[in-house]
């Protein structure tokens, strides 16, 4: 079922030119959907063709929901509870962009392949968490403690992750290029394979961590940092 929804998707974002709305609920993109005849996705993406901002304020105004476009630089979508997030996630759901869940208590929970890309993850407490497979693209990370967590193949592109902690996370394979790495702590942590192009590394603790075989082009760091990583 996934997959056709995927497919015809995608087709439609091919044959026109239209504005891709994120609502705070399932249920609410729904609705609008029917309401101004767009086209959704399952989830809690619309596509709009032609998007009236005042018609979708006044829809949304009715059902007490909020939206934002996709991509946003700012989410404009209510905080999301973990209680929420781990709920949806057991039914199923898989799409949460532009989630707001700074400061949110996710330690040890399983979010193997979801897609929390430009959510605001300031501060959150991932440690231990499955985040394999997952699509963190331009994610806010910054402060985030992520130690030991499960990021191998995960989507890292141009995510924010300064100052946060990365000490003994999986991240074989993950794709960081034009990430902000800028003083995070990566002691014991396991780079194999990793893209890190483009990636600001200044000022990261590099002590044990496993760099075999990772990317570095272009990458901006200090070559001391990198005296006691594993290459």
């Amino acid at each position: 079922m996934k997959n056709i929804i995927s497919i015809g998707w995608n087709s439609w974002l091919k044959r026109h030119k239209e504005s891709v709305l994120l609502f705070d609920s399932i249920a609410a993109a729904s609705e609008i959907a029917l309401m101004l005849n767009g086209q959704w996705d399952g989830c809690n993406g619309v596509i709009i063709v032609k998007c009236d901002e005042i018609a979708v304020n006044t829809a949304t105004k009715l059902l007490e929901a909020g939206w934002c476009y996709q991509g946003a630089s700012k989410a404009v979508l209510d905080r999301v509870t973990t209680d929420e997030i781990l709920r949806r996630y057991a039914m199923g759901e898989r799409n949460f962009i532009n989630a707001n869940l700074r400061c949110a208590v996710l330690a040890s929970v399983n979010l193997s392949e979801i897609n929390l890309s430009y959510a605001k993850l300031s501060w959150a407490d991932l440690s231990q968490a499955n985040l394999s497979f997952a699509d963190l693209t331009a994610a806010d990370l910054s402060k985030a403690n992520l130690s030991g967590a499960d990021l191998s193949k995960t989507y890292l592109m141009r995510t924010n992750l300064k100052g946060a902690d990365l000490q003994l996370a999986d991240m074989r394979g993950a794709n960081l290029s034009s990430a902000n790495l800028s003083e995070v702590n990566l002691t014991d942590a396991d780079l194999r394979g990793a893209n890190l192009a483009l990636a600001d590394l200044r000022g990261a603790n590099f002590h044990f961590c496993n760099l075999n075989g990772a990317n570095l082009t272009g990458a901006k760091l200090i070559e001391s940092d990198l005296a006691f990583a594993r290459q």
